[in-house]
């Protein structure tokens, strides 16, 4: 375990082997050899190593379950991701489900309720008839509103990760372990981009994609698909209206009842034929100009995992693990497993 563990530090602390070997002054194929576990270092050199990455010692040691099949989907051609950051973004994912499967197996795997079934869903030419049918799928109602996204998914056997990565080239990916389903998304993103994202992710494991399907038009369905998803065309209408002149603050109230961006918004009333290509045109420009691209103000509740603190603090009040050992699962502090395992006062 312990070269897995260098690598995920290493990567976690965006070096590159010669980067690390530099400041612990040994040669890049010595890290290599370490990372492949081809050569153990002595402990002077792993306490170097610890210290090069401020970690513990310990940490290099740290279990990881060797019978978790990972099958991570491949990076968009277009990824501007560099090597080092996509080997990253795997090994996060890796470490994170890791640990949260350590918990599973101490409460048993039923734990988890068993997940939909994945790549079988057809796809058809419009995204409208494949957003209903991602919902029905979800069992979810066909129409309304979504309300708390990442809640929803982890109820329905759907794993949800929150990757802290500070690169804006990078929304999301998703795969499977052992079989179930996961999404990880960037969680520097505002909540309205981070919902979005989910249900692009989504798009992309539930449709049966034709092999010959060009990247750039996959990208695209997948976009419509989740654009029509969190706000469905009857939707669009119902609230909006059959015709709008222009862009209105009371728009507003809409994005934050469905969770998502006035982007998406427009976009969608502009595919619904409720708003014309000049007036959302013009939106875009001057939304451009204020920053909203990657940035436009969030006006919803941030949406969070909370499957695993919840499994973790079953763990530890059912005794099958200490406090200390929840707070290292959880990368959290003693102090908060504490707070969140105590006694109910009444």
């Amino acid at each position: 375990m312990f070269g897995k563990n260098l690598k995920y530090y290493r990567l976690k602390n965006n070096m590159s082997m010669k980067e690390l070997a530099d400041l612990v002054q040994i040669s890049p194929m010595a890290i290599s050899h370490y990372e492949k576990e081809e050569r153990k270092p002595d402990m002077q050199t792993i306490k170097a190593l610890a210290k090069a990455l401020q970690v513990r010692v310990t940490d290099f040691l740290a279990n990881r379950d060797e019978s978790l099949v990972f099958c991570h989907e491949q990076f968009r051609k277009n990824s501007k991701l560099s090597g080092k950051q996509q080997e990253f973004v795997r090994e996060e994912v890796e470490e994170y489900f890791g640990r949260f499967y350590q918990t599973v197996n101490i409460l048993g795997g039923e734990v988890l309720p068993a997940s939909p079934k994945i790549y079988e869903l057809p796809l058809s030419s419009s995204p409208e008839e494949n957003a209903l049918r991602m919902r029905t799928h979800l069992e979810l109602p066909k129409e309304g509103p979504i309300g708390d996204l990442i809640e929803i998914l982890e109820n329905k056997g759907i794993l949800v990760y929150l990757c802290d990565i500070e690169n804006d080239d990078f929304s999301g990916m998703n795969g499977t372990v052992n079989g179930r389903p996961y999404i990880i998304v960037n969680k520097n993103m505002t909540a309205e981009r981070i919902r979005s994202t989910i249900a692009h992710e989504m798009a992309h494991f539930m449709f049966m994609w034709p092999e010959d399907m060009a990247d750039k038009e996959v990208e695209q369905m997948a976009n419509a698909i989740s654009g029509s998803f969190l706000f469905p065309a009857n939707d669009v209408k119902r609230e909006l209206g059959v015709k709008r002149s222009a862009i209105t603050n009371d728009m507003i109230g809409v994005c934050k009842e469905y969770g998502i961006s006035m982007y998406m918004l427009v976009m969608r009333a502009n595919k619904s034929g409720i708003i014309n290509e000049y007036v959302a045109k013009n939106f875009y420009i001057n939304a451009n100009k204020a920053g909203w691209r990657k940035n436009e103000p969030t006006r919803i509740k941030r949406e969070s995992p909370r499957l695993f603190y919840q499994l973790v603090y079953r763990a530890v009040t059912e005794n099958e693990i200490t406090v200390q050992k929840g707070a290292e699962l959880l990368r959290a502090s003693y102090e908060e497993v504490v707070e969140n395992c105590s006694a109910m006062e009444v």
